[in-house]
This record gives C-alpha cells, sequence and structure tokens, in this order.
C-alpha cells in the first residue's frame, strides 16, 4: 500500500512543471511582443485585423492590436494586460511597455539556460527597475501647465507614425486647447472630451467646438431651428402622460366619459410644457420620450426639444452649461437652467445634429474629427485619445523627456554602472535589464531600416558625452537632441512602462508549474475529446497567433 502512486489530478489534466513551464511562459510572452514590435516609432507599419464577421481594423495602436486579437495562452494574456494597464495610466506606450516586457523574458531565458535561479532574476530584475524609475526622475524635465509650445510637441509627438500624422500640427492645436479647457483646479477628466467622428471631408477639416454636440435633432419640424442666448433645460425623465405603476382597467360607457379622458391627457402634457415654458427654458434636452401632442405645445411655445439623449450627452451638457437635471417639470427653476450662445441645428456628412455652443468658460468641449473613410477616421480617433492622455499626464506630472530612444539609452548606461555595485548573482539581472532596455532605440532603428548595431553605437556615444537627449531620427537615421527637435513624452509614459513591464515579466517567471484543469477538454465535431485549456493547447493558441500576425506582418 505505501508503495503505490498517490493521484491527486483527474486523468484529463495536464501539467506542465520546471523549465518546461517558465519556457513555455516566456515564450508566450515573447510572442506577443514580436508580433506588435514592428508597429513602434515614426516608420512603424500598419496591421490588419480581419474578426470572424469580417469587421476590418487597420492600426497601429498597440493595445486595439492586443485587445481585438483572440490571445487564449494565459501568460500571453498576461503580457496583454501590461498594454492594457499602460493605456488606462497614460494613454500612449502601450506597444513600448509590450516590447520591454517580452524583451525582459528574452534575456531572462538565456540567464535561466546558465542555471541563474528565477527568483535570482527577479530580484535583480525589481532592483533594476526601482534604479532606473528614480535614474529617470533625475533626467525629466519640468514643464509649466502654460508651456503651449512643449504641450503641443507632446500631443505631436504621440500622433507621429498614426494615421493623424498628415495634420498631426493641427490636431495637436486643437488636443491641447481641449485638455486645457477642462481642466479644474488641477483635474483633468478627458471623459469630459467628446469625440465626433464624422465620414467625409479631409483629416485637416476636424474642429473644436466649445460645447456639446448631441446626436440628435430637434422632434419637430414646427420647432424653431435655431436659439440664441438659449436657457437650457436638462430633464431626467419622460414628457409624456405618467402610466400607473399597477395593472388598471377603465371602462368607459359613455362617448363623454372617453372625452373627458382624453382630454384629461391632454391638459397634463400641457401642464408640463407650460411649466418648462414658466421656468424660462428655450431648449429641453429630454433623456426619454416626449409625447406627439407635447410635441406641438412646445412647438407654439417656440421652445427646441430633443429627446432620448444618452447620459453620457446629458452629463457633457450639464456640465458644459451649468444646467441641473431634474427628474420632473414640476420641479424645473430657473435657477436649473443652463446657458449657450447659441443652441443650433446643423448637418454633417448628411447627418443632423444639435450643436450647443458659445458657453462660458465650458468645461464640456467636442472634437470633431473627419476623415475621408470610416477606417481612416477610426486610426485618427486612436492617436487622438493617446494624445490626450499623454497632454492630460504632462499637465498632471509637470515633467516630460526626450523621446526617440534617449531614455532608455540613458537609463542602459546608468544601470551597467549601477550593476557593479550590486552583490551576487543579481548582478547579472541587472545588466540584462539594461541590455533589454536598449530593444526600444534597436526596433525604432530595424522598423525605419537602418542597421541597428550601428545606431546603437552612435547612441552609446552620444550618452557617454553627456548628451542625455540625444536620440535617434528615424527619417534621417541621425543621432540628434531631441529637445531641439521637440519630441518629448510625459515622464510617466516610461515610469509606468518599466514598472508594469518588470511586474509581468517576474510574475512570469517565477512560474514553475502549469497545471490545465481536465474540465476544460472539449469534443471536436467527431466527439473526440480535444484538449483546450492544456499547454499544449495553449501552445497551440499561441502559435496561431503568431502565424496569423506573421501573415499580416
Amino acid at each position: 500500500m505505501g508503495n503505490q502512486p498517490l493521484i491527486v489530478l483527474s486523468e484529463e489534466s495536464q501539467r506542465t512543471s520546471g523549465k518546461d513551464a517558465q519556457s513555455m511562459n516566456v515564450q508566450a510572452g515573447k510572442a506577443v511582443a514580436e508580433s506588435v514590435r514592428t508597429t513602434l516609432g515614426p516608420k512603424g507599419m500598419d496591421k490588419m485585423l480581419v474578426d470572424s464577421t469580417g469587421n476590418v481594423i487597420v492600426t497601429n495602436d498597440g493595445v486595439t492590436l492586443l485587445s481585438e486579437m483572440e490571445i487564449d495562452h494565459p501568460a500571453a494574456d498576461m503580457i496583454v494586460e501590461v498594454a492594457e494597464t499602460q493605456e488606462d495610466e497614460v494613454g500612449d506606450g502601450t506597444t513600448s511597455a509590450v516590447v520591454v516586457a517580452g524583451e525582459l523574458l528574452s534575456q531572462a531565458e538565456d540567464l535561466l539556460d546558465q542555471d541563474i535561479h528565477a527568483t535570482t532574476l527577479a530580484q535583480g530584475y525589481r532592483q533594476a527597475a526601482e534604479e532606473a524609475t528614480e535614474a529617470l526622475e533625475e533626467i525629466a524635465l519640468d514643464v509649466d501647465e502654460d508651456d503651449d509650445e512643449i504641450l503641443h510637441q507632446i500631443a505631436a509627438t504621440a500622433m507621429t507614425g498614426k494615421g493623424a500624422e498628415s495634420s498631426r500640427d493641427l490636431l495637436a492645436d486643437l488636443v491641447v486647447e481641449a485638455v486645457q479647457s477642462v481642466a479644474d483646479d488641477g483635474e483633468i477628466d478627458t471623459d469630459n472630451i467628446s469625440v465626433e467622428k464624422v465620414v467625409g471631408g479631409s483629416i485637416d477639416e476636424s474642429e473644436l467646438v466649445e460645447g456639446v454636440i448631441v446626436d440628435k435633432e430637434r422632434v419637430s419640424e414646427n420647432m424653431p431651428y435655431f436659439a440664441e442666448d438659449a436657457s437650457i433645460a436638462v430633464i431626467d425623465g419622460d414628457l409624456e402622460v405618467k402610466e400607473t405603476e399597477i395593472d388598471a382597467e377603465v371602462n368607459v360607457t359613455d362617448p363623454d366619459q372617453l372625452e373627458q379622458f382624453l382630454e384629461q391627457e391632454e391638459q397634463q402634457l400641457q401642464e408640463m410644457v407650460e411649466e418648462i415654458a414658466d421656468a424660462g427654458a428655450d431648449v429641453v434636452f429630454v433623456d426619454g420620450g416626449i409625447d406627439d401632442m407635447a410635441q406641438h405645445y412646445l412647438a407654439q411655445e417656440g421652445i427646441i426639444a430633443v429627446r432620448r439623449v444618452k447620459s453620457s450627452d446629458q452629463g457633457q451638457l450639464a456640465r458644459s452649461t451649468g444646467a441641473t437635471p431634474v427628474s420632473s417639470t414640476a420641479d424645473l427653476t430657473e435657477d436649473d437652467l443652463g446657458f449657450a450662445g447659441s443652441v443650433a441645428q446643423k448637418e454633417i456628412a448628411g447627418d443632423q445634429r444639435i450643436f450647443v455652443e458659445d458657453v462660458d468658460d465650458a468645461k464640456s468641449v467636442t472634437l470633431i474629427l473627419r476623415g475621408g473613410t470610416e477606417h481612416v477616421i477610426d486610426e485618427v480617433d486612436r492617436a487622438v485619445e493617446d494624445s490626450l492622455g499623454v497632454v492630460r499626464t504632462t499637465l498632471e506630472d509637470g515633467k516630460v523627456l526626450a523621446g526617440g530612444g534617449a531614455p532608455e539609452v540613458d537609463l542602459s548606461l546608468a544601470l551597467r554602472d549601477y550593476a557593479d555595485s550590486v552583490g551576487g548573482r543579481e548582478q547579472l539581472a541587472v545588466e540584462a535589464f539594461a541590455d533589454a532596455l536598449e530593444v526600444i532605440p534597436r526596433t525604432l532603428a530595424e522598423n525605419a531600416g537602418l542597421d541597428p548595431i550601428d545606431s546603437l553605437v552612435e547612441l552609446r556615444a552620444d550618452h557617454d558625452s553627456g548628451n542625455e537627449a540625444a536620440g535617434l531620427d528615424a527619417y534621417t537615421g541621425d543621432t540628434i537632441d531631441m529637445g531641439e527637435e521637440g519630441v518629448y513624452e510625459p515622464l510617466r509614459v516610461k515610469t509606468q512602462a518599466i514598472e508594469s513591464a518588470t511586474e509581468a515579466a517576474v510574475m512570469l517567471l517565477r512560474i514553475d508549474d502549469v497545471i490545465a484543469a481536465g474540465d476544460l477538454a472539449v469534443e471536436d465535431d467527431d466527439d473526440e475529446d480535444m484538449p483546450a485549456g492544456g499547454p499544449g493547447g495553449m501552445g497551440g493558441g499561441m502559435g496561431g497567433m503568431g502565424g496569423g500576425m506573421g501573415g499580416m506582418m
């Protein structure tokens, strides 16, 4: 009895242990990084994703690519989370974060083959990340919130290499103006910047509206198209006859009773409209329906009415105009009304929209993005979202770094010096971390068709001589001062990328056992068991992804 093996896992379960598990996770992470690496930089390439329904996405935005790709490997998913975290925290640098994470795993793979323990690597990586973050703080430049030139350069840098690059100067100006408009005592919520995508025209026709654009039209043709110096009411309810909360039946025995019943309903609606008019409203936005009879009375009063307005639009209307949403017309008073210099129904590319403009000190604005096709405008939207994120981050933190691979080369040299002071085998991990950071300038050179070795040698030489802002000009291949060129990125883009990439790499390296539960097995068309979640299945999933992405590259 004592010599019989103890079976803990079910027969269907699959288990990978030790170096095999580490190797599998490292390969998965590297595959994700390689899938987006060619999109990095001013000369990065785009990728086309086609989903099962035939929808097409053309982009080089890292987080968009990774979120749309059907990745089912758990280790690969952890690298995707790096991009998602970067997007949520900063708005840009998603590809850089993923590429660094993949290179950290690649460097670790060589050390694991030399029998350096994973926990030693993890400790060394953490020490290197902490030192790198402190070094970035030291070389960061302070930016004043009124320095429009630097803010413009940061916004333009975020759009470089993307679909919006041809009009980046115009869009950068619009982005900076939009972010500054919604800044409120140091707090910036980019949700208060609404982006309206309009297919038709060119990108150069994009504009910023200091106010709100509601993708609706007035409910009746008898209402005015335009209201000047308008008082605005926002109603969180319906302008319809209230229904009973219980099922009720009304027995009518006389035509006069029916007429009285209808007259009472009509009177109710008329009273609602009178309450709106008495409050002094010229325009009313309702998130529910508006009865036909109520529409008639509103038109008689010369009031513009819009129904079924989204709650997000209502919130922006309230913030922009100063209106206070009310749940009932009976509660509406003059103090609840907002103000706008003009409210008008206008046509854009064949669609009617309500423009609420000329708002004093607007805290909610709308960016109208134009483009020739839907795919073009979607990519412009993604570029603008990144740009909004970096300008917001810069205004919040007030610190920026030169771009073009300059911070990574500077950090790499600093970490090699730091490694000499680190005792034990962790020193090898710190040196590997330094090598991994150079993947950014190396990739910029490769994607620009330059020799990565020559480019790195020149960059190192410039940084050794004290030029901390020396970066790679992807267009000429020269090493130039990125500060003079106006290529800047927020400090938080780099610190967040390093921190999240390190955490993901360390977590993956510390895994030495992967167990796929037996209930993840599925049946194929021939009713034969197919392992869906086991290591073999996961490896196949990544292989399929790599092949698909290879076709797209």
